[in-house]
């Protein structure tokens, strides 16, 4: 198998990070499909911890190809500063390439989220104010400026002048907010396009060119499948489409061109930001699992809602992703607990619901309908074979395996690169 998807089958901080990174080290080219610098992975390999953005995890190879699809909207200040990171601590970025047809963020995308979401109030959606949103606007309005626009200056600068025109007249009239400084703004994004021009690619024609070649092809998934803009708990969803789907669309490769995807879920539920959670605890065990699982945002560090694992979400992201086999992470973390619940059925004033609803109220009124399974009590994080688990963990893989009707093809038992247990093939 040549193409792999990895998604997130919750509301994202699955752990893509790490298992993107456990399968960079199997694959020749590791591409990002949608989103911008919302999304964080995190990744631990030789003692050293990594906080990625916008860049692939597969960075970390120096001898393999990393792409930022078309579908990506791109901080190019941003891009640059975690380009400078990572080469700061000895990470070579020249297999870095950005699709000419991805769309650009500027300083005021970022002031226009961030003043909506005031604006919002009480009702705000917990936007990261990275100017995603606003970015996604401006293409879908077709006045976005892309990555190709870069290659003439001249252009590029009346561009970024035209829209700072709109855009000031939105942030004053409309907000009573200052204007964007014109000069400010063309002179860091100058800078920054003289960098980023180099990395400027086809990567469409790159990504089939590789498939065709039977090249191994990781996709790798931001964000999580409750947040897509259409299957998501709308409004409290990114911009994008972080499902499978929205794979093929922000890379540009056909559907045909998918082997496999692969859900990437916490033994247990988290969410960031507002909206209904129906197994969220407020209680000490919620606590418990925050803490070890350091359950704080890569993006914001916001401290993550945590819960019991939701079985009705994830049926649901194997159903509109397609998903063809699980990686279930942080199962470390449910050890010490004597019980630990997985929700199999939503109680909605007296009506069984095994479909995840649309609509938030509906969401709301929801209880969870928990089967109850025996804890463990001894640290996992040393076992590298799915034998070697203790037999509670063993039979609650299990029983996810056939609550979904999917396998379990890993486990990972920590958050280093080493503490993975593979069950199966992952190309």
């Amino acid at each position: 198998m040549a193409a792999l998807v990895l998604v997130g089958a919750q509301w994202g901080d699955e752990g893509k990070g790490k298992i993107t990174d456990f399968a960079s080290s199997r694959a020749d080219m590791v591409v990002r499909s949608m989103g911008g610098n919302n999304a964080g992975h995190t990744v631990e390999t030789g003692g050293v911890c990594y906080k990625l953005h916008l860049i692939p995890s597969g960075i970390l190879y120096p001898e393999k190809q990393n792409i930022l699809g078309n579908g990506m909207v791109i901080d190019p200040v941003a891009l640059v500063g975690e380009m400078d990171y990572l080469q700061k601590q000895g990470i070579s970025v020249d297999n870095l390439f950005i699709s000419d047809r991805a769309h650009l963020v500027f300083a005021y995308h970022r002031e226009l989220d961030g003043l909506s979401e005031e604006a919002r109030g009480a009702g705000d959606i917990g936007t990261t104010k990275k100017g995603i949103g606003p970015a996604y606007m401006d293409k879908m309005e077709r006045i976005g400026i892309r990555v190709c626009d870069m290659t003439d200056r001249d252009a590029f600068s009346a561009l970024i002048k035209r829209n700072i025109a709109i855009k000031n007249t939105l942030l004053t009239e409309l907000y009573g907010h200052v204007p964007v400084d014109e000069e400010a703004l063309l002179a860091e994004v100058m800078a920054a396009r003289e960098r980023l021009l180099p990395h400027v690619a086809d990567t469409s024609a790159m990504i089939n060119t590789a498939i065709r070649a039977g090249r191994k092809v990781l996709f790798e998934g931001a964000q999580g499948t409750l947040l897509d803009i259409d299957l998501g708990t709308y409004p409290y969803v990114t911009s994008s489409y972080p499902t499978a789907g929205g794979v093929t669309i922000g890379s540009g490769v056909g559907p045909t061109a998918i082997d496999r995807v692969m859900g990437v879920a916490k033994a247990y539920t988290t969410r960031v930001g507002k909206g209904p959670f129906p197994t969220e605890l407020h209680d000490e065990t919620g606590q418990a699992i925050r803490d070890k699982g350091h359950e704080y945002g890569t993006t914001t560090g916001r401290p993550r809602r945590c819960g019991w694992l939701d079985g009705v979400i994830l049926r649901y992201a194997a159903r509109v992703n397609g998903i063809t086999g699980l990686c279930l992470t942080r199962l470390d973390t449910l050890g010490g607990f004597d019980t630990v619940k997985v929700c199999t059925a939503y109680d909605m004033e007296g009506i069984s619901v095994t479909d995840f609803p649309a609509r938030l109220k509906d969401l709301a009124k929801c209880a969870p309908v928990y089967t109850e399974l025996k804890g463990w009590t001894s640290d996992i994080s040393h076992i590298r074979d799915f034998d070697g688990l203790p037999r509670e963990a063993k039979e609650y893989v299990a029983f996810i395996e056939e609550m979904t009707g999917i396998p379990v093809d890993m486990v990972s038992v920590g958050a280093g690169r080493e503490e993975t247990i593979l069950r199966g093939d992952i190309f």
